[in-house]
C-alpha cells in the first residue's frame, strides 16, 4: 500500500511553485513588472526579488519562503531518517542534512529581508539557498545511486542527475548573463532555476510512498540510560 506521505513533496512543490507565481501576478506588479516574455523596457525586471518591492506582495513572498523552508525542512529531515540506516557513509547522510538545513536559512533570509531594503543581504540568501540547494541535489543524487532503495536507485537516481545537470546549467547560464548585463534573460533563467529545483524535490515522493514516518512520545519513571530516550523520536519504518 502507498504511504500517505508520498503527498508530501509533490504538494511542498505545487504549492511553493504556485505561492511565487501569485506574487509575480499578483497587482501591483502586473503594472511595473515587465513580463518575461516582452522585450525589456520597465524600470524593473522579473527576478524573482524585484516582484516583491511593495505591498503586500511582499509580505505573501515572505510567507511563502518562511512555510517552504519549514516544510523543506522537514522533507529533508524525513529522507535523512529514510536513508540513516541504509547507508555505508552515516556522515555523507548528515552532511545532506546540514547543507540543505542551511538552504533554508537562506530561504528565510530572501524572504524577510528584501531587496529594495538591503540588496547584499538579499543576494546572499539567495546564493546560500542557490548554491547549497544544488550541492544538496548532487549529494542526494549521489545517495540515491548508492543505496538503491527497492532497485529503483538507478531510475530515479538518472532522472535526478538530470535534474541536477540542468540546474548547475542553469546557474552557471545565470551567473554568465548577469555579468554580461542581459538582465531578462537572467530573470528567464532564475525562474527555470528555481522550478527545476522545486521539480527535484518532488522526486523524493517516489522513495516516500515505501516508507512510513511517525513521531513516538514516551513516558517514563525511570531515568533514561541514553540521551535520545530524553526526547521524544522520530521512527522511521517500512511498510
Amino acid at each position: 500500500m502507498c504511504s500517505p506521505w508520498v503527498l508530501l513533496p509533490l504538494l511542498y512543490s505545487v504549492f511553493t511553485a504556485a505561492g511565487l507565481w501569485l506574487v509575480y501576478y499578483v497587482p501591483p506588479n502586473v503594472k511595473i513588472i515587465e513580463p518575461s516574455s516582452l522585450p525589456y523596457d520597465s524600470f524593473y525586471t522579473p527576478h524573482i526579488g524585484n516582484t516583491v518591492y511593495f505591498l503586500p506582495v511582499s509580505c505573501v513572498f515572505g510567507g511563502v519562503m518562511n512555510l517552504s523552508a519549514f516544510v523543506g525542512f522537514i522533507i529533508a529531515v524525513l529522507r535523512y531518517g529514510q536513508l540513516k540506516d541504509r547507508m555505508d557513509k552515516p556522515w555523507l547522510n548528515i552532511s545532506s542534512l546540514v547543507v540543505f538545513s542551511l538552504a533554508c536559512v537562506g530561504m528565510i533570509i530572501t524572504g524577510n529581508v528584501p531587496f529594495a531594503v538591503d540588496h547584499r543581504i538579499h543576494t546572499f540568501g539567495s546564493y546560500m539557498t542557490f548554491g547549497l540547494g544544488l550541492l544538496f541535489c548532487w549529494m542526494q543524487t549521489y545517495m540515491t545511486l548508492k543505496v538503491n532503495l527497492m532497485n529503483e536507485g538507478m531510475k530515479v537516481g538518472f532522472i535526478r542527475f538530470l535534474l541536477s545537470a540542468s540546474i548547475t546549467l542553469c546557474m552557471i547560464l545565470y551567473f554568465y548573463l548577469m555579468f554580461q548585463d542581459f538582465h531578462l534573460n537572467t530573470a528567464r533563467c532564475q525562474w527555470v532555476l528555481v522550478m527545476l529545483l522545486l521539480i527535484f524535490f518532488s522526486t523524493f515522493a517516489i522513495e516516500f510512498r515505501h516508507d512510513h514516518f511517525y513521531i513516538e512520545c514516551r513516558e517514563s519513571c525511570e531515568y533514561p540510560s541514553k540521551m535520545s530516550e530524553m526526547l521524544s523520536e522520530v521512527t522511521f519504518k517500512n511498510p
